[in-house]
């Protein structure tokens, strides 16, 4: 499994609902609510071999709100 960042900017006033939202769907390792341009910061783990733009776009970014996501892919941890 690989961890991948996913930052998101929501419509003003939807970022507790899409929170709750993405809890319910049981894919977020952490989520952050961020300063800066984008309203929350999330962490999943995806399986190798799963094409992750793919995992983003049907299970992230369709969630009501959302408005544009940032994918991060991480290499090493240090």
């Amino acid at each position: 499994m690989r961890p991948v960042f996913v930052q998101l900017r929501c419509e003003p006033g939807k970022t507790y609902e899409v929170a709750d939202e993405l809890y319910k769907r049981e894919i977020a390792s952490e989520l952050y609510s961020t300063s800066g341009d984008y309203d929350l910061l999330l962490k999943v783990y995806i399986e190798d071999g799963v094409d992750i733009g793919k995992f983003v776009n049907e299970k992230i970014a369709n969630v009501p709100g959302i408005v544009r996501s940032l994918t991060t892919l991480t290499f090493k941890a240090f």
